[in-house]
């Protein structure tokens, strides 16, 4: 498989729970020794971009902060960019920080967009129908990510999709998906390493948002085994990658 350039999914990928996945380390020094470039590309929303790389930094990779494309950070710049600044923030504190850092202004009335994150414990029955009202009133709703579960430290966990998925029902309105598998958010992470993306690979462990988003875009689509891979999803899903291998580490053998 030629392959010019690489986006590589972190969580599930690059570690699962609180363990890094053997030989990946390894194996992106390799990408380097070929002078292949690459980015990580992340639906994670509970963490700020810096917090992912000192996490990524505390499990033995060397990451630029830079090298992080993450769900908010291109939604803070997808929304400045569209003068929408004033957004009611169904996020985590830390996530919350990105958007603050970009200029977004955090408001409980009065919101041009509703931006729906992984809150974890913040997403409150109060916050959820707060975030209704103020669709109904006219806000836009913008999902950081609409993937349904991550693989956590002790199992499953449920991500924002089924959340998006409520507020939608409820208010009539759909979302503007930023995060993957959306095509803006892969071709952002190429034009960082002035790739295209007939030459790229996008390296996952989701079917749906990491492959599925990547064949759509043009890419080549990467599945690994590690994280939330599960046989049966994939054979569900109908998307057919262009690959399967074991982890990250066995990478190298193939491109």
């Amino acid at each position: 498989m030629k392959i010019g350039a690489v986006l590589i999914d972190i969580d599930g990928v690059l570690y699962v729970g609180n363990r890094s996945v053997a030989g990946a380390g390894e194996a992106l020094r390799e990408l380097d020794r070929r002078g292949i470039p690459y980015r990580f590309v992340s639906n994670t929303t509970r963490r700020s971009r810096h917090s992912v790389a000192q996490r990524l930094q505390a499990l033995g990779y060397a990451v630029p902060e830079p090298w992080i494309v993450t769900a908010p950070v291109a939604a803070a710049a997808h929304l400045r960019e569209g003068g929408r600044t004033r957004c009611f923030l169904l996020t985590t504190p830390d996530a919350r920080t990105d958007f603050e850092e970009a200029g977004i202004v955090a408001v409980e009335e009065g919101a041009d967009a509703v931006v729906v994150a992984d809150a974890a414990d913040g997403l409150s029955y109060e916050r959820l129908n707060r975030a209704f009202r103020l669709l109904v009133e006219g806000a836009d709703l913008v999902a950081l990510e609409k993937d349904r579960f991550w693989m956590g430290a002790d199992g499953l966990m449920l991500s924002a999709g089924p959340f998006v998925t409520a507020l939608e029902y409820a208010a009539g309105k759909e979302a503007e998906v930023i995060g993957k598998p959306s095509p803006a958010f892969f071709l952002r992470a190429l034009r960082e390493i002035g790739a295209g993306p007939r030459e790229a690979a996008m390296v996952g462990d989701d079917i749906v948002t990491d492959i599925g988003g990547a064949r759509a875009c043009g890419m080549k689509g990467i599945l690994v085994k590690t994280g939330k891979y599960r046989e049966e999803a994939v054979r569900a899903s109908g998307i057919e990658p262009d690959l399967v291998i074991d982890s990250l580490a066995d990478l190298p053998e193939y491109i």
